[in-house]
């Protein structure tokens, strides 16, 4: 084919990619990509990316999603600061989408080169491209596309496609090991990759060797140096894991057992993907006897058999490679027990085999018996019409990935089953302060998940947005059984207290969070606002330095400090302006002043000066309540702001003085916990 018809079809197929991916470019962040990026304080400088190869508690602020993908928390890194922060998503996706094109170009290089092999004929580059061209359009790829922090799924794949590549085009190299940079780099950004030697090994059994014993022994001495690479990154990103990470919590076995039905499943995505979901609503079975297991083993004894009976028909080996990939590249996520038993992100690295098996053999047919006239016609329309349909599939996923709302409404029609959409789709309308119709999400959530933290935490907060105060606490307290080392969670119950004016227990839980993870940013700002408020200084200079030591030049804490520097200004100069005009103005002002920095006990002294100055000055009275609250002391509190009202009844701050001191007062003691 001349290199100009390989261009101009390259460029059409990417453009058909570019075109059906145009509408993602600035569709928001979801659910994992919150405690990655949104909230993750180190890729917000690129200082940091030296140390997201040696310490992976900056890939997730949550302790128990520490692993470790330095390659995934660089890239993010570069990506934030391009965009200058987190105002626009475009070029988190931008760069995701980019090597996705890469990753297309490759597998055209590497299909071509294996079918060549095979067999050496024209049709071999429309069969490599349609191939791809399947692959870039087929919906199920968006789920990973999408997904910002799946990018670690596409990196992975990313590399060990272009290894394989190098690997087969230039078999000069081989010596100089070249083909195992883009395979180390794929396990720096997602420990899939490690089934590379594999997939090399069938590589070369079915393409180089004899399919025998002997051709087997010799394609394990050439896959030894991809070998021993793939141990020393295992034990590398083994040791790199922080110990807090926690990829399942369920039963490891009933997770096995259900793992050849989901393969199954994904198997029927690649031709029918009209159930693609977030999160997925199949459970775990526990029982060999069940229908899903049995029709899972029953898959893949056909599967293996498919494999090995393709493998002994040169003709047909593409077709055992593409389903050999498919299988190996399951196999990480199928041994490895993890949170779900499924997720569509998790076929963006098996199709890449699978679509060349299946391309192949719909090829076979064809080649043998060519079609001629308007058959032929017929089928390039079909084949059109298959890629139109993939290409109008993949921009409806788009779509539904436009917002949280839309992604969790979509999973809560595909699956009501599901506990995680359920919780997630609650907290859309919590988010938009539509408490009453998330309560029952919440509620059915915990139904299906029972043992679930951040379930308990989101029935407490919603409860306590409805005012079932008596009924909220225990779901926070819940939550904090459950999962007491989850820095978040003392965020929210902290939230809570401080709403209900528990400002010394919320203080208290804030601290407790930082101490368990110090980069938790939302709870340093929640904690530097609650020491502004009441004047803690020396409190919030502390929290605030500790701040800046993870997160230099972070703006909110930068702003705290310069209100701290300015609130004591303020003070300097109003206790020079009394002490040279000592009028009742000037006192009040250097009370407020002192009410500020918390010198409560000398903001009641100046309020009283001013009093003595004009006895009837509501404001002085005013100012003397809200330091008596201060205190803690509710009688003097009530006095100071009943007789602010007597004097100015329409004074509005001495009445929700007057009503917080009352409240308190009245309030009954704590239950012992």
């Amino acid at each position: 084919m001349p290199r100009r018809n390989t261009v101009l079809v390259a460029l059409a197929v990417l453009a058909a990619v570019t075109i059906a991916y145009s509408n993602h470019f600035r569709n928001a962040l979801h659910f994992d990509d919150f405690h990655t990026i949104r909230d993750n304080v180190y890729i917000r400088y690129l200082d940091n990316i030296p140390s997201f190869f040696t310490d992976s508690t900056t890939f997730s602020v949550y302790a128990a999603n520490r692993t470790w993908r330095p390659l995934v928390t660089t890239s993010l890194a570069i990506d934030y600061w391009l965009g200058g922060g987190l105002e626009s998503t475009f070029y988190f996706h931008l760069s995701t989408f980019l090597w996705f094109l890469v990753q297309l170009l490759l597998m055209y290089g590497l299909y071509r080169v294996l079918l060549e092999r095979i067999r050496p004929q024209p049709h071999n580059f429309w069969i490599a491209w349609f191939a791809v061209a399947w692959y870039g359009l087929h919906p199920a790829i968006a789920e990973t596309v999408n997904y910002v922090i799946q990018r670690g799924d596409l990196l992975s794949t990313l590399g060990v496609v272009a290894a394989l590549f190098i690997y087969v085009r230039f078999p000069g190299r081989r010596k100089h090991g070249l083909y195992l940079i883009p395979f180390a780099l794929g396990v720096l950004a997602k420990p899939p990759a490690l089934v590379f030697p594999l997939i090399l090994l069938a590589y070369l059994l079915l393409f180089e060797e004899s399919f025998s014993m002997r051709g087997f022994r010799a394609a394990l001495r050439k896959s030894v140096p991809a070998t021993i690479v793939a141990l020393v990154l295992a034990k590398l990103s083994s040791v790199m894991t922080a110990q807090s990470y926690v990829p399942n919590r369920g039963p490891a076995g009933s997770y096995l057992l259900m793992q050849p039905y989901v393969a199954l499943r994904y198997f029927r995505s690649f031709f029918l993907p009209t159930h693609l979901t977030v999160s997925s609503d199949l459970h775990v079975s526990s029982s060999v006897a069940d229908p899903e297991v049995l029709v899972g083993f029953l898959f893949l004894a056909l599967l293996l058999f498919a494999i090995y009976w393709t493998a002994r028909r040169p003709v047909a080996r593409p077709i055992s490679f593409g389903l050999s990939w498919f299988v190996l590249a399951l196999a990480p996520t199928s041994l490895y027990p993890l949170s779900e038993l499924e997720n569509d992100h998790r076929m963006f690295f098996p199709f890449v085999g699978l679509v060349l098996a299946v391309v192949w053999a719909g090829s076979l047919l064809p080649l043998r018996r060519p079609l001629g006239g308007p058959l032929r016609w017929a089928a390039v329309a079909a084949l059109a019409g298959l890629l139109l349909l993939c290409a109008l599939g993949n921009r409806a996923r788009n779509e539904v990935w436009r917002t949280e709302g839309s992604l969790w409404r979509d999973a809560i029609l595909k699956s009501p089953a599901s506990g995680t959409a359920c919780m997630l789709y609650g907290g859309v309308l919590m988010d938009h302060g539509d408490f009453a119709a998330a309560l029952p999400y919440f509620e059915r959530a915990l139904s299906l998940l029972p043992a679930q933290a951040r379930v308990e935490i989101n029935l407490g907060t919603v409860l306590g947005a409805l005012n079932r105060d008596a009924e909220a606490e225990p779901h926070f307290l819940r939550a904090l059984q459950l999962d007491p080392k989850q820095a978040e969670l003392y965020y929210f119950y902290a939230r809570w207290l401080s709403s209900r004016a528990r400002t010394g227990e919320a203080v208290a839980a804030l601290n407790l969070s930082l101490s368990l993870n110090p980069a938790f940013m939302p709870s340093r700002y929640s904690l530097l606002q609650v020491y502004l408020e009441h004047g803690l200084w020396s409190l919030l200079e502390s929290s605030a330095q500790d701040g800046l030591k993870i997160a230099p030049r972070d703006p909110t804490i930068e702003s705290c400090l310069r209100l701290e520097q300015q609130v004591f200004r303020q003070v300097g100069a109003a206790e020079a302006l009394a002490h040279s005009q000592p009028t009742p103005e000037n006192y009040l002002q250097l009370s407020t002043a002192y009410h500020k920095t918390g010198r409560f006990e000398d903001c009641i002294l100046a309020a009283q000066q001013a009093v003595r100055l004009r006895p009837n000055f509501a404001p002085a009275y005013n100012n003397m309540a809200a330091a008596y609250a201060s205190l803690g002391q509710w009688d003097q509190a009530i006095l100071a702001a009943r007789e602010a009202l007597r004097i100015q009844p329409d004074f509005q701050f001495a009445r929700r003085n007057l009503e917080f001191a009352l409240s308190q007062k009245n309030r009954p003691p704590a239950a012992p916990k």
